[in-house]
This record gives C-alpha cells, sequence and structure tokens, in this order.
C-alpha cells in the first residue's frame, strides 16, 4: 500500500503543472491514427517525428527509428519456506537495466513493398536481430510478408511496443508453465511472440461505408523456436509426419474502423475504435522436440477518445511426443483486463488485473496479479515515463509446498520507473 500512496502522490504533485502544459501543446489536436506508421511494430512513428526520405510520388519511403527504454527496478520474492541458512535473498533482479536500444529503419519500395529492419543492442545472441522482414502487398486483403516479426498471437504482444500501457507484459504470458518436479526440464510459456517464418494477412471492408466493418486475417507457418534461433533447426513430426513448426492464425472484427495497435497515445485522444479476435496455433515437436503444445486465445480492445479497455484470455495444451513415452496431458490457461485513461493529454492512469492457472489445472491454486500504473508523455520531445507497481498473490493451493512452487521466479513485489525514449 505505501508503493500505491507513493504513486498517487507522485501523479498529484504533476496535474497542476500538466494541466499548463495542455493549454500550450494541444496535444490532441495532432494528427490522426491515418497519419502515424506502426508497421514496424516498435514504435507509432508520426509524420513529424524526425524526418523521412521519400519521393515525390510517395512510392519510395525510407524512414530511420531509435528507441530506448532504462528503468530502475525493485524485485522482492517471498522466501519460499526455505531456511535463511540458504543465504535466500528477498531482494533480487533489482538496479538499472535497458530493456530495449533498439536502431532501426522502415519505409516503402514501388508502392507495394513494406520493410522494417531492427537491431535491439541491449540484447543478446540471436535476440540481438530484433526484426528483419518485408511485407509485399497485392491489395488491402490480400498480402505477404516473410521474416522474423511477431506471431499471430494475443493481443499484449501485438501492440506497438512503445504504445503498451504498461511498461512489462502481462505475467501469465511471461512466466514459464509449472510441470511435475520429473519433468520440469519443459517449461514452455503462454506467449510466443518474435519468430522466424512467413504469413498471409490483410484487412477487407463488409460494407461500403468509409471507415467501418472491417475484418482481418493472419494465418502462417513459423519455426517455433523463438525469437532467441536465427536459423533453420527444425525437423518432421515423427507422430504426425508433418513439418515441426509453429502454424498460427488469428481472425479480427473492427466494427469502428481500422484499430491501430496502440493501449494508449497522447496524439490520439479523439476517435472510437474497437476490435474483437480470436486467435491459435499449434506448436509441434517443441521443447526440444519434447512436446506438442497447442494454444487458443480471445481478445477484446477498445479506443474511445481518452479511454482504452483491453482484456484477453489464453488456453495451452501440451503434450509428450511419443518418444518421451509420458501418456501426462497439462492444460494451462490465463486472463487479464487492464484499463487506461487520459485524466490530462500528457498523464494516463491505468489498473490491469493478471491471472494464471501455472500449475496447470490438474492442481489447484492459481496466481494473481493486479497492477497500476501512471504514464507521462513529456511534451515536445518524445520521452515517456512510466511507473508501476505489481503484486503476485497466491490462492487456492492444497499444500504449503505447491503455494510455494507455483511462484518460483516471479517477485511477490515489482516497482518500476521506466523511460523511454523514440525518434
Amino acid at each position: 500500500m505505501k508503493k500505491i500512496s507513493i504513486l498517487v502522490f507522485f501523479v498529484a504533485m504533476m496535474l497542476p503543472t500538466l494541466a499548463e502544459e495542455n493549454n500550450e501543446t494541444r496535444m490532441d489536436e495532432t494528427p490522426a491514427q491515418g497519419h502515424i506508421d506502426m508497421e514496424n511494430g516498435v514504435l507509432g512513428i508520426a509524420d513529424d517525428r524526425g524526418f523521412t526520405l521519400q519521393s515525390k510520388d510517395g512510392r519510395f519511403v525510407f524512414k530511420p527509428y531509435l528507441f530506448l527504454q532504462t528503468r530502475g527496478q525493485l524485485n522482492y520474492y517471498d522466501d519460499e519456506g526455505l531456511d535463511k541458512a540458504y543465504n535466500q535473498d528477498n531482494v533480487a533482479n533489482s538496479g538499472f537495466a535497458i530493456p530495449y536500444a533498439i536502431l532501426g529503419f522502415t519505409g516503402k519500395t514501388f508502392g507495394k513493398l513494406d520493410y522494417n529492419l531492427s537491431i535491439n543492442a541491449a540484447a543478446k545472441g540471436a535476440n540481438i536481430l530484433q526484426q528483419a522482414w518485408i511485407d509485399y502487398s497485392l491489395s488491402p486483403a490480400a498480402r505477404f510478408r516473410a521474416g522474423k516479426f511477431k506471431t499471430p498471437f494475443t493481443h499484449a504482444y501485438l501492440t506497438t511496443l512503445g504504445e503498451t500501457l504498461f511498461p512489462v507484459l502481462p505475467t501469465s504470458l511471461t512466466a514459464t508453465s509449472i510441470m511435475p518436479h520429473t519433468l520440469n526440464a519443459v517449461t514452455p510459456q503462454i506467449g510466443t511472440g518474435f519468430d522466424l517464418g512467413v504469413e498471409f494477412h490483410g484487412t477487407a471492408r463488409l460494407n461500403k461505408k468509409q471507415n467501418s466493418w472491417l475484418a482481418g486475417y493472419e494465418v502462417g507457418l513459423w519455426n517455433g523456436s523463438g525469437a532467441d534461433m536465427n536459423v533453420a533447426s527444425k525437423t518432421f513430426s515423427d507422430d504426425w509426419h508433418i513439418p515441426s513448426l509453429l502454424y498460427a492464425g488469428r481472425l479480427t472484427f473492427m466494427p469502428w474502423g481500422q484499430m491501430p495497435p496502440t493501449q494508449g497515445n497522447s496524439r490520439m485522444l479523439r476517435g472510437k475504435h474497437i476490435l474483437f479476435g480470436v486467435s491459435g496455433g499449434l506448436n509441434v515437436e517443441s521443447e526440444s522436440e519434447s512436446t506438442n503444445d497447442a494454444r487458443l486465445g480471445a481478445e477484446f480492445s477498445m479506443l474511445y477518445n481518452r479511454w482504452y479497455v483491453g482484456a484477453e484470455a489464453y488456453w495451452m495444451h501440451v503434450g509428450f511426443t511419443k518418444r518421451q513415452k509420458i501418456d501426462e496431458k497439462f492444460n494451462y490457461w490465463g486472463a487479464y483486463a487492464q484499463v487506461g485513461y487520459f485524466v490530462v493529454p500528457t498523464v494516463q492512469l491505468g489498473i490491469r488485473y493478471d491471472f494464471m492457472d501455472r500449475n496447470s489445472s490438474s492442481k489447484d491454486g492459481f496466481l494473481n496479479m493486479p497492477a497500476v500504473v501512471c504514464n507521462y508523455y513529456i511534451p515536445k520531445v518524445h520521452l515517456k515515463l512510466s511507473a508501476m507497481y505489481q503484486f503476485t498473490g497466491r490462492y487456492g493451493h492444497e499444500t504449503q509446498l505447491d503455494r510455494d512452487n507455483d511462484d518460483l521466479g516471479i517477485s511477490t513485489h515489482h516497482a518500476s520507473l521506466q523511460l523511454q525514449f523514440s525518434f
């Protein structure tokens, strides 16, 4: 409660100053969504941000960009029943970090081919190549993309990186699953994130009105290895005799026109957009060829003037390949709901409730993770300051050991202050 009180005090102190800035900057009268390019998946690029090289006919566009996040964070972990003689540190993974330091460029050639390349200098290994793709458009309803990019699963991941309500993704998407101790070498997470593959996608208008009733689709094949591998390393499934790849797709319906992939943008405080979506995938012989993982998800998001509302639920089924000689199957599910509101054009407040059945439906108990956030968009310099707090609670476990195991690696208290710059 003390951390929440500090956050409320911080907001209260800032409001008078921010109200004065509102009169000066008029941020809610900047270009509409149609003038902000979010194809790169990293940040929304407005026409007046930085500089863009463009041919007179608009068929050739080149846009370099920079995205940087620096974060101070505090993580407090539960004792998990361990004796202090083991020298367990309750405070760990704390201090300062740079989650992303991205240099990239994006653009268009011949009026039909989009491209994007971004390098995350804060990462290591194959993750340094954050994205690299080309996208060929036959029409808005028929587009083809190839390279390294986001897989079509969950609104949280598909939101533009610099446009999320919270500085960290829901834990229910990023936490590894918990299985019986003899199987703990296999720990898939629900979120699939970035991967190498190919995708067909597009949007189609369902009526004749200019800005309403759109349907979208994404369907494709990926390695299923995640973002930390940039090589072809897959084989054929011994069980199903098909390529051991990630097969995934997503369908969306947007009754109020194109939904921008944002959870709040101080330059987009007017208008209304809404999205309903379903997605799913099958990762064949994932986790070192030991499991077949199926995923399903349902999502809802809405932007209504200064309001943002988002909610989604997802399910993962894990079954072992025949070579493992394990008949057990596990089901995991999670969900979250979050709401954000711009109290003034430069300050967005948000709350989130995150839920996860991390130890599978075969065992009692789940995690619940409420969180609060305050985002301050510093005018004219493209800086975003985010302060958040999240608590991880445990409920319904049969034994204390189950309770202790369920949140292994997840901090009970997380507080962070993050400064983001984009250009």
